[in-house]
């Protein structure tokens, strides 16, 4: 391990070590009534079988409860764009769900969301990189996404069910330093989601220099407010027209999207 990668983990395990003496888990902070909820959430829709028709359900469910955005595969950005305008904030994903492209792929990528009209950017980032202490190469794959994209808000998505704790940390590291705006817990794509743990260590870390998103394996309204209560700045909660509800959100019935 280089000198480098030495300091990572030493800078790491103190960071560790605070969080589990802070006793910080739930930080108190004031969960939003439905009725602002809403500001705070965006609908993913990341499915390989997503239809056309799906996708204008998901835009006119996100106009309806006035929604903070959504976030969507690559082909359907610019029909999204088109809906939606610039109403809510258009984002997809990079580097989607594995995280394994080569930088060029994931810079490629970023860039022509971009020019679709995306202003979210979403980036999967190198887990078998991470896991294997290789910081040097995350760093620059994250950045050279950074330079690609430098209007759009860049979301770095962890996969925090396959790190230990040191892992999420350093990740969190190299993600405010490469000049990300917001760190995720998760694609959905594994066997975990988002969880209170991973959301109040990735608080403790980032501090108010970085949003935290949770996302994945959020069912209901009470999972909601757990992963706010931990410290989570937004939600990206998974689309399904049948139980959107389920979330407790609130419908604004004067914002509607034709079909």
């Amino acid at each position: 391990m280089n000198l480098v990668n030495k300091e990572y983990h030493k800078r790491a395990r103190v960071l560790l070590e605070n969080w589990q003496n802070s006793g910080v888990f739930l930080t108190g902070i004031n969960v939003p009534e439905a009725e602002t909820l809403a500001g705070r959430v965006e609908f993913s829709l990341h499915t390989a079988d997503a239809s056309i028709s799906e996708v204008n359900k998901l835009c006119k469910s996100a106009r309806e409860f006035a929604l903070a955005g959504i976030s969507v595969n690559p082909a359907h950005v610019e029909r999204c764009v088109q809906i939606l305008g610039e109403d809510l904030a258009v984002g997809t994903v990079v580097g989607f769900p594995l995280g394994a492209n080569h930088p060029q792929i994931k810079v490629a990528e970023a860039e022509l969301a971009v020019n679709h009209g995306a202003i979210n950017i979403s980036m999967v980032l190198n887990i078998g990189l991470l896991k294997t202490s290789n910081f040097q190469e995350v760093f620059e794959e994250l950045r050279a996404v950074r330079n690609a994209c430098p209007e759009a808000d860049l979301t770095i998505i962890l996969e925090t069910a396959l790190l230990e704790p040191l892992q999420v940390i350093i990740a969190c590291m190299l993600s405010r330093e490469a000049g990300a705006d917001a760190v995720m817990t998760s694609t959905d794509f594994s066997s975990i989601g988002a969880t209170p743990e991973n959301v109040s260590l990735m608080r403790f870390v980032l501090g108010d220099d970085l949003d935290v998103v949770a996302s994945g394996g959020i069912k209901d309204r009470e999972s909601v407010l757990n992963l706010l209560k931990a410290g989570a700045t937004c939600l990206s909660l998974t689309f399904s027209s049948s139980d959107v509800s389920l979330y407790g959100l609130t419908r604004h019935s004067d914002r509607t999207v034709n079909e």
